[in-house]
């Protein structure tokens, strides 16, 4: 295990892993891992923050310098929980691929540190160091890392091995003009599995999804009013299912914030969903239909620009 703590810390030389089952996501990250939308032309804001901080794989400690910690300290999976299926023995679990940059403070500094937007800060008072702890970001607003960012994993527990992985959730609530990335998003809530063989789950965008328990395959989003980072639940009543689920956003993620309850009811024999809900509640669907609104009005203006010049040169000559 990595050593070199603060001053005064004893740190472990050893740490337990699992070995029957595998890790849910990857526990290493580099330089190669940063996301950098222009290699070519210079270096990129996260690669220096990959660099200039200490980053020696799992347990690295905290310090002055700086210290990556991947997976963040929302997980991989620590934070919403997992849901098992007792019949086929099988495990689902939300993971988030995130980093967070962990540093500590001297305490003579600590009194007068004005944390930057974006940063927790423990003043830990009593202890030699205070903490800053950020998610590593880039200037765009999107995390340092490359994608993806939110990936839900089924586990066969019996037999020790992942079965299958599905990328969770788009950027739609946290890219710049909701640009809908299927990138996923770093998943700290939990997830239900049926005994009919779906999986749902919230996400960072403003969805509510199922999966195919068996495949992993997306199969149906519900659109909510804000993203719901909580555990969903399912339920019966007067003889009908419905699944329901708390939509209240994340401030720390920087999403819209809303403060509702969810409830989805099982199609009845002969429903459809509606054109809306196939079109534009869908994810990406309304960034699409505003592009395409914004596009028919400029090439509108396009058009009776020239119309306006051909007239104005017609009644010249």
């Amino acid at each position: 295990m990595p050593q070199g703590g603060a001053d005064g810390e004893a740190l472990s030389p050893t740490q337990p892993f699992p070995t029957h089952v595998p890790a849910l996501t990857s526990q290493t990250i580099s330089t190669d891992d940063a996301l950098s939308p222009l290699p070519e032309l210079r270096r990129s804001s996260c690669e220096r923050q990959f660099t200039e901080a200490r980053n020696e794989g799992l347990f690295t400690p905290p310090s002055v310098r700086g210290t990556l910690e991947f997976p963040f300290t929302g997980g991989g999976v620590n934070w919403g929980s997992a849901a098992f299926d007792p019949v086929r023995q099988i495990l689902y679990a939300n993971t988030g691929r995130a980093v967070h940059l962990i540093r500590l403070i001297p305490r003579a500094e600590a009194a007068g540190y004005n944390p930057p937007p974006g940063h927790d800060f423990g003043q830990q008072r009593g202890a030699p160091f205070a903490m800053s702890r950020a998610v590593a970001m880039s200037p765009l607003g999107l995390l340092c890392n490359k994608p993806p960012w939110g990936e839900m994993v089924a586990v066969d527990l019996k037999a020790g091995k992942i079965l299958w992985r599905s990328t969770v959730g788009t950027t739609e609530d946290l890219a710049p003009l909701g640009a809908p990335l299927p990138w996923g998003a770093p998943l700290v809530n939990g997830l239900a599995v049926t005994a009919g063989g779906l999986v749902f789950t919230g996400a960072m965008d403003a969805y509510l999804r199922a999966f195919d328990a068996r495949s992993g395959k997306e199969l149906w989003q519900g659109r909510l009013p804000v993203p719901g980072v909580a555990n969903p639940m399912t339920y019966l009543w007067k003889g009908e299912q419905y699944v329901a689920i708390g939509a209240g956003g994340h401030s720390e993620a920087g999403t819209s914030i809303g403060d509702s309850v969810v409830a989805f009811r099982l199609a009845r024999p002969g429903e459809a969903p509606t054109l809306w809900s196939r079109t534009i509640d869908r994810p990406g669907g309304r960034f699409f239909g505003a592009s395409a609104v914004i596009g028919i009005g400029i090439a509108a203006l396009v058009i009776a620009s020239l119309r306006w010049r051909r007239r104005r040169r017609i009644t010249q000559s």
